[in-house]
């Protein structure tokens, strides 16, 4: 159950990127676009491994799958950033908590074949992991708009594709080969945000929107991204093809501790994020984390 350890560990350097995220994209970074720029350039920085060999040639069409997935990644990055900024939080985390697994689960069953069964136990620790998620993103005073749920749809379309498609690629691929192609894939999509007027002023004319004090919070933020991307990836590698719903479906784990980091910064440092939780509010997560405990030990317990 390697895979699941790294799963978890994963999910929490992603709580602590998500909370930076939530910071950065509260005013300091205005624009999607040039966010998810710097992060599909900065991922060519893998590259850098290939003099030490890493880097297998494959067949081109498992070129063009690494290449693909790429794209679908930080297509999938640019729409979610893109639903933060437009909408609240608690308009899109929920149903893509929701969508995110299910569609990765429906792309299995399209393209699966005979790579792997899910027990009845699995199943029903992914519907306990599934609502777990969904519970704990949920605020019923939020107004669900259909805007809103046309952009977390997309969102969660493009990173299943993403993830059936790297899962394929780790099948003809070396882990971290497999991962370089990806990147790569990823940075020539960003390329085609230097079209976009905001991209362009902030690459070329320099970054007069967003302040020098946030790159020191960026790139710290984005390693610790890297390397939780990193994981995730490893675990999608190590993990059978029919358990990547189930890593989807884990991502419950990840608000788990957004919550506890919330809690904490928002009790010590008020002035950086302020989280207020009602009594209300603080059952309903104890709940959502009841649900993605069981999940999880249905699984451990395999």
């Amino acid at each position: 159950m390697l895979w699941l350890i790294i799963t978890i560990s994963a999910y929490f350097l992603f709580a602590a990127v998500n909370i930076v995220d939530k910071y950065l994209l509260g005013g300091r970074i205005p624009s999607p676009k040039v966010y998810a720029f710097y992060l599909g350039v900065l991922g060519i920085v893998i590259l850098a491994l290939v003099p030490f060999g890493f880097l297998v040639i494959p067949s081109l069409p498992i070129i063009f799958l690494g290449l693909t997935a790429g794209a679908f990644h930080i297509l999938g990055v640019f729409v979610f950033f893109k639903g933060l900024k437009s909408f609240e939080a608690s308009r899109i985390m929920p149903a893509m908590g929701a969508l995110i697994p299910v569609f990765t689960f429906g792309f299995f069953l399209i393209f699966g074949g005979q790579n792997g069964v899910l027990r009845t136990t699995d199943i029903i620790a992914f519907i306990l992991l599934l609502f777990g998620t969904i519970l704990i993103t949920w605020e019923k005073e939020k107004n669900v708009t259909f805007s809103s749920i046309k952009i977390a749809i997309l969102a969660a379309f493009l990173f299943a594709l993403y993830f059936i498609s790297v899962k394929f690629v780790y099948f003809y691929q070396p882990f971290i080969s497999g991962l370089i192609w990806t990147r790569v894939g990823a940075f020539l999509i960003a390329l085609i945000f230097l079209f976009s007027k905001e991209v362009q002023e902030d690459v070329f004319k320099g970054p007069k929107i967003i302040q020098k004090k946030t790159w020191a919070i960026f790139f710290p933020n984005q390693a610790a991204s890297s390397g939780a991307f990193i994981l995730q990836n490893w675990a999608v590698a190590l993990a059978p093809l029919a358990y990547l719903g189930i890593i989807n479906a884990l991502e419950g784990i990840k608000y788990v501790f957004v919550l506890i980091f919330a809690t904490f910064l928002s009790l010590k440092f008020p002035k950086i994020l302020k989280e207020e939780i009602s009594k209300e509010v603080l059952l309903q997560k104890i709940c959502a984390i009841l649900l993605i405990g069981a999940g999880l030990v249905l699984i451990a317990l395999k």
